[in-house]
């Protein structure tokens, strides 16, 4: 019941409070690119703390650093107005900074291979993923973007995990990843992301126009990366060993627990908003 009313509290209280830091745009929503930095540092110490208890890993600082690359990169560009590009050619710097370092830093190279892979998943997952929602605040309809991208994000956990309570007690262990997970609960997180999808097309209509598939389809595809996201993050929990990847928030965890679905999600929703809304992102 304790953590019912956790996850309750998160709902109620922190949905609206981000909410209201994405309307409070000034400076490229400044407080929004804040917040995502806290838990993008957070959750890349978190990452490297996990995958360290298995694998060899390179030093701390370096990750660190190789990480926040991309979404420094994607903040600039976004401040001073440069090419987009930047962002992906920052990344695949970073990356091949990774390689670079193995070969001038290590004196013996059996383990090179998990040093090099585990670098770059980081890059990959912590450091290039979130520039896909700073590059949101950048778009003519900021606000609006990035609002939707949350609420169907949100909704997918909160409708799967309410699916799962109610009805889910029968029809567990459909992925192994995540025996806890129930059919009804990705049935409900689908529901509450094409929902959220088909309002928010409702409330702006001039922004997300056209045939009501789109939203359809917009939100199937959505709600697929937010799942995967939380599921995946659940293979990198069970590969290290923990239960949370950390304990900042009550009833979610740790920076990783709480945006695995939203970097997932993150580069899938931008990509689709740019396919069915030509012209919204520029």
């Amino acid at each position: 019941m304790n953590k019912v009313i956790q996850r309750l509290l998160v709902f109620f209280i922190g949905l609206p409070l981000v909410i209201g830091i994405v309307y409070f745009n000034q400076y490229n929503h400044i407080l929004l690119q804040l917040l995502l930095a806290f838990f993008i540092i957070t959750g890349t110490l978190e990452l490297h703390a996990m995958v360290a208890k298995k694998l060899p890993v390179h030093a701390k600082p370096f990750v660190f650093l190789m990480t926040i690359i991309p979404v420094i990169s994607a903040s600039l560009a976004i401040t001073f107005r440069l090419n987009p590009f930047v962002v992906d050619f920052t990344f695949i710097g970073a990356i091949m900074l990774c390689l670079a370092w193995e070969v001038f830093t290590s004196k013996e190279f059996e383990d090179s291979l998990c040093r090099i892979a585990t670098s770059v998943f980081s890059v990959l997952y912590c450091g290039y993923f979130p520039t896909f929602i700073v590059r949101l605040t950048g778009c003519p309809y900021s606000r609006i973007l990035i609002s939707t991208f949350i609420l169907m994000v949100c909704m997918t956990d909160s409708i799967a995990w309410f699916f799962g309570v109610l009805l889910g007690k029968n029809n567990k262990g459909i992925v192994k990843a995540s025996p806890n997970k129930s059919v009804a609960g990705f049935i409900g997180g689908f529901i509450g992301c094409i929902s959220s999808a088909i309002f928010m097309q409702y409330l702006f209509p001039a922004i997300f126009s056209g045939s009501v598939w789109k939203m359809i389809l917009f939100g199937f595809l959505t709600a697929f990366a937010s799942v995967t996201g939380d599921l995946v993050e659940s293979v990198l929990k069970r590969s290290s060993g923990v239960k949370d990847s950390g304990r900042i928030i009550p009833g979610r965890g740790g920076a990783l627990d709480c945006i695995d679905s939203i970097l997932f999600a993150a580069p899938v929703f931008f990509v689709m908003i740019g396919i069915l809304f030509p012209g919204v992102l520029q």
